[in-house]
């Protein structure tokens, strides 16, 4: 009895261990990648986008271009945005307006001429450009959490440069914005408090008819 004991006791299994807690990390959401990406400056801008509106045109109306504004139609509607944002590469009519006072004498409301400019694709992002002019904008489009837009990360091109910038190598030119789908073959680029002044750039685009062949 006392061998069958001893060998009893020998054999006793070890106590188990209590299961390790496993972390298990949340994956990125669209809007993380872009903001990995971004200055806080820039992610405190498209923040602010709806109150660079809201500021913009209350000061273009109270400067008495209300009338002027409304014949803009959505181009010009803080909600005109509609889902499914992405646009079709290609050559593209632009043209922007400037809303808001860069300084107190500044007009606060301003068209400029038209211009074309590129749309494309890199790396699995849209990429814009402005193809004349003595500034162009220049950056990648990225998803965003929110379903009806994407965020612009770009930089100022000026005068005769041959190459834009990226993004981040001159933070003095760098812009951020989002990008937006108005109405069928029409989209805007909306720059909120853009580093020249001003309290809102709107860019419309519009696909050029007869697109070049490759």
């Amino acid at each position: 009895m006392l061998l069958v004991a001893l060998a009893a006791s020998g054999c006793t299994p070890p106590a188990k261990e209590p299961p390790r807690p496993i972390v298990v990390a949340a994956p990125p959401t669209r809007a993380d990648v872009w903001q990995a990406k971004a200055s806080a400056a820039d992610i405190n801008r498209i923040r602010r986008v709806a109150t660079g509106w809201s500021t913009g045109l209350a000061e273009a109306r109270s400067a008495g271009f209300g009338n002027e504004m409304k014949t803009e139609g959505k181009l010009l509607d803080p909600d005109a945005s509609l889902p499914r944002p992405a646009p079709t590469p290609g050559i593209y009519n632009c043209r922007m307006i400037k809303l808001g006072r860069e300084k107190p004498k500044a007009p606060a409301y301003e068209k400029f001429k038209p211009f074309f400019c590129h749309v494309g694709v890199d790396h699995n992002t849209f990429t814009i450009i402005k193809l004349t002019g003595s500034q162009r904008p220049a950056g990648r489009m990225w998803e965003d959490d929110a379903p009806t837009r994407l965020v612009f990360l770009g930089s100022l091109g000026l005068g005769s440069e041959d190459e834009v910038l990226n993004y981040g190598d001159d933070p003095k030119r760098d812009m951020a914005g989002v990008f937006e789908r108005i109405g069928p073959f029409r989209w805007r680029l909306v720059i909120p408090y853009p580093q020249s002044g001003a309290q809102l750039l709107v860019f419309e685009l519009t696909p050029v008819p007869d697109q070049p062949k490759e």
